[in-house]
């Protein structure tokens, strides 16, 4: 850095300037300011002003040196280190813990802590469950041996985070209440629309107990099971959730957690959009009052006779153009490959009045026939290589395609099964190829409801990535209340996971962000500073530019670093 003296017909201004390279390319920059030469003797009482601005930038120039000086040290090939020292921390929860403090996830826990006495800080636990539970998906135990590797270490004991469990349990119905008010300070939330579906998780274990009943078990699993309801925004962020025993019957979670939301949420207008096994006719009911309302998907299978006749009618569909009606048996499948055909009516059953809209895709159409055509070959090949395999199946399985009989054509009695491919099953699934439809009791325009309807995956991507990214099963804990609080942290690091994406502008895969803050490690150069040991990338650069600090200089110098760790507490 250097003085600059600009001179002008009524006046004489100082400036602290600086050369800069950008792309190859010199540039001056202004850095400071200093003012005009008269102002300057006013406020410095006598004393020279270009003295004192060029003792002022040596100053500037020997503390930016000191900043920039290169760190050396001195290892010894000989010289073992020492036994039981960390010197590697992950550096990637800093990220996560911007967003816990802007969510005044500390506040709410000081609020809690309030109500009990227990000499643990409650914050500090239930951070490191959540940072856990993302970079480091693990048991308890495990959890509480890994936060170890964060920079700021635990300043709790094993069996406390135990304790921890049992009040985040009671408390929270007020944890997601106030995540949801605090959350509001800092994204915009569309509770316009809401996507409600249900999951269970299997337990490694044979008894039912408590939460844990035998049910229906999404992976099959001779399991016990617990079931969790989730409420999802319009915008894929989670909202609320329910723990139900795992025989409850989906269709009775709903309003119940829907009820929660209206006392506890303060919202009261919005569309609830479900898949068909959620849609009973008191649920539609429910959400066909008090500003409320619902599109749920509709099994065109299962329509009475005559909405069935209806809905496949090749005759009298639209696109966005009202005016014009095709037959879409005479369509020109590559024209109109990326369109979505529709039909609407308004139907009343049950003291009902909805609105059924069936719409009509090729590509839909092709994608269930490839999906279908692959099911036969698989079911071609276990009868010709394995047909000892063939056991009960479901609606979905390739399995349903395999017909056995106990006759040869002639009628005769077989000394073996005989298996072969059922072509008329095929022939009835092929009539329904292309078709989707949902049911509304909304007005809008058709082409809207297929698109809120469209964004239900979100809610099915939330249940996967805490299935697999965050490993939330199988469950190891056995207390109802301890369940009930391992899902509240799974919850919390959905939402915090869930704002992240967002703040990336959802450029990336759940995969790559999560692989990506566990492998931000940095290494501990005693006395000096953190050096980072993970490869620089466009999400690293992302990170950093969005939340506003570095970890990517070749070090970190100490006192930048704890800089870094407050602001990343604000």
């Amino acid at each position: 850095m250097r003085l600059k003296i600009s001179k002008s017909k009524n006046s004489t201004s100082l400036y602290v300037i600086k050369t800069i390279y950008v792309d190859g390319k010199e540039y001056t920059k202004t850095v400071e300011k200093l003012g005009t030469v008269a102002d300057l003797e006013k406020k410095l009482k006598g004393q020279d002003p270009i003295e004192w601005a060029k003792q002022y930038v040596a100053e500037l120039n020997e503390k930016e040196k000191e900043a920039t000086l290169d760190v050396v040290v001195k290892y010894s090939p000989i010289k073992k280190i020492n036994k039981d020292e960390q010197n590697s921390y992950n550096a990637g929860y800093l990220f996560l813990q911007q967003i816990y403090h802007d969510l005044k996830l500390r506040k709410i826990c000081n609020e809690i802590s309030r109500n009990y006495k227990f000499g643990f800080y409650l914050n500090s636990i239930l951070s490191r469950l959540i940072y856990g539970r993302i970079i480091y998906p693990s048991s308890k135990l495990a959890t509480y041996q890994l936060s170890k590797n964060f920079i700021e270490q635990p300043n709790f004991d094993l069996h406390q985070i135990y304790r921890a469990l049992e009040i985040i349990a009671k408390e929270t119905d007020y944890i997601q209440s106030s995540l949801y008010n605090n959350s509001l300070k800092i994204s915009k939330r569309n509770t316009g629309i809401l996507y409600y579906d249900c999951t269970n998780y299997f337990f490694e274990i044979e008894q039912e107990d408590g939460l844990k009943k035998y049910g229906v078990s999404k992976e099959h699993r001779p399991n016990p099971i617990v079931q969790m309801g989730l409420f999802m925004d319009g915008d894929g962020i989670p909202l609320a959730f329910s723990i139900n025993k795992g025989n409850t019957n989906e269709q009775v979670t709903l309003t119940p957690l829907e009820e929660q939301i209206l006392s506890d949420f303060n919202v009261s207008k919005f569309v609830v959009c479900t898949d068909a096994g959620l849609a009973s006719t008191d649920n539609r009911k429910f959400n066909n009052i008090g500003g409320r309302a619902f599109i749920t998907t509709q099994s065109v299978k299962k329509l009475k006779k005559h909405l069935k006749k209806w809905a496949l009618d090749t005759n009298d569909w639209h696109l966005s153009d009202k005016n014009k009606v095709y037959d879409i048996s005479n369509l020109d499948e590559e024209k109109y490959k990326d369109k979505i055909f529709y039909k609407e009516r308004w139907i009343k059953e049950d003291g009902l009045e909805q609105k059924l809209i069936v719409t009509y895709s090729i590509k839909y159409k092709n994608y269930q026939r490839l999906i279908r055509n692959n099911q036969i070959e698989r079911a071609k090949k276990v009868i010709n290589t394995n047909p000892t395999k063939l056991k009960k199946c479901n609606s979905n399985d390739y399995k349903r395609f395999i017909t056995k009989t106990h006759c040869t054509s002639e009628g005769e009695i077989a000394e073996k099964e005989l298996l072969s491919i059922d072509t008329n099953l095929i022939v009835e699934e092929e009539v329904f190829d292309g078709f989707y439809a949902v049911c509304t009791n909304l007005e809008d325009d058709a082409s809207r409801i297929a698109e809120i309807n469209r964004r239900r995956w979100e809610i099915e991507e939330c249940f996967r990535i805490m299935k697999s990214e965050f490993k939330a099963r199988p469950v190891y804990l056995s207390r109802d209340d301890r369940i009930i609080a391992h899902f509240t942290t799974c919850f919390i690091s959905l939402i915090i996971y869930r704002l992240l994406e967002k703040r990336l502008g959802e450029k990336y895969t759940c995969h790559e962000i999560v692989k990506c803050l566990k492998n931000m490690n940095l290494y501990e150069v005693k006395g000096e500073g953190y050096v980072p040991t993970y490869t620089r990338t466009d999400l690293t650069d992302d990170l950093h530019e969005i939340f506003g600090f570095h970890t990517d200089y070749q070090i970190t110098k100490i006192k930048d670093m704890k800089k870094i760790l407050k602001l990343t507490k604000k």
